[in-house]
C-alpha cells in the first residue's frame, strides 16, 4: 500500500485513475488545482505523485520543476495530451521520472506506479544532524548538543522519520501509516505521547523545540529552528 498524490483537472480521468488505484489498496488523495496540488506535494510526504500536465492555477511541468528545485525527491509520473517528443523531453527536464501521454490503458497506468514505486528511495546515511541534534542508525545513539540522550525504540524510529524528512509536515495518520506501520499498539494516542516524550527527553531549555506542532496540520522539524 502507498500512498499517492493524483493532481488531475478531469474529473472524468480523476476518478477512474483514483478507482484504478484504490483497488490496488493504494491510499489516494485527489486534487484539481496545481497551485493547491503543489502545496500538498510540498507540505506532506507521498509515496507517488500523479500530475496532469495543462492544471488550472499552476502547470504540472511547474509543479515539477519547483519541486525538483526545492529538492523534493518523491517519484512524479506526468499524465498528458501531449504525444510530441519535445514535449516528453521538456516533462523528463522537469524532473518527471515518468511520462504518459492520453488516452491511455489503466494497466499501463498501473504497471507504471508499479515500478515507479518499486525504486529505492534516496541512500539513507548512518548519521542524520540537525540543529546539534545528532542521530547515528549504525550505532543506536542520540546526543543533543553532545549530550547522549537515551530513547524507546519507537522514539527513535519517529525521530528518525521526521529528521529524514525536515521541514515536512506530517499529521498524526501519516505517522501511523509510515512508523507505526501494522504495529498493534498504533492509535493516535500512542503517536501524542511518543512525541510529547521525545520533546522531554530531547529538547533544550530556553531553545525552541526541536519538533514543531503545525495547528491543525501535525509535527515537523524545523531545519532552521
Amino acid at each position: 500500500m502507498a500512498k499517492i498524490l493524483l493532481v488531475e483537472d478531469d474529473p472524468t480521468v480523476a476518478q477512474a485513475v483514483v478507482d484504478a488505484l484504490e483497488f490496488e489498496r493504494h491510499l489516494v488523495e485527489c486534487f484539481f488545482d496545481g497551485s493547491e496540488g503543489f502545496e500538498r506535494l510540498t507540505a506532506f510526504q507521498y509515496d507517488l505523485a500523479i500530475l496532469d500536465w495543462g492544471l488550472p492555477g499552476k502547470l504540472g511541468v511547474d509543479i515539477c520543476r519547483e519541486y525538483r528545485a526545492k529538492g523534493g525527491k518523491t517519484p512524479i509520473l506526468m499524465l498528458t495530451g501531449k504525444g510530441e517528443i519535445e514535449s516528453k523531453l521538456e516533462g523528463f527536464e522537469s524532473g518527471a521520472d515518468d511520462y504518459l501521454a492520453k488516452p491511455f490503458n489503466l494497466r499501463e497506468l498501473l504497471a507504471r506506479v508499479k515500478a515507479l514505486l518499486r525504486r529505492p528511495e534516496g541512500v539513507h546515511t548512518d548519521v542524520i544532524e540537525v540543529r546539534g541534534y545528532k542521530l547515528n542508525l549504525k550505532q543506536g545513539k542520540v546526543t543533543v548538543h553532545d549530550r547522549e540522550v537515551a530513547l524507546l525504540a519507537k522514539e527513535m524510529a519517529l525521530l528518525e522519520f521526521l529528521m529524514r524528512h525536515q521541514d515536512r509536515i506530517f499529521n498524526v495518520d501519516e505517522l501511523l501509516d509510515r512508523v507505526w506501520q501494522s504495529d498493534s499498539e498504533s492509535s493516535e494516542d500512542a503517536v501524542r505521547q511518543c512525541v510529547t516524550r521525545l520533546r522531554k527527553k530531547i529538547d533544550v531549555e530556553g531553545e525552541p523545540s526541536l519538533i514543531t506542532t503545525v495547528k491543525g496540520l501535525g509535527y515537523k522539524i524545523d531545519a532552521h529552528g
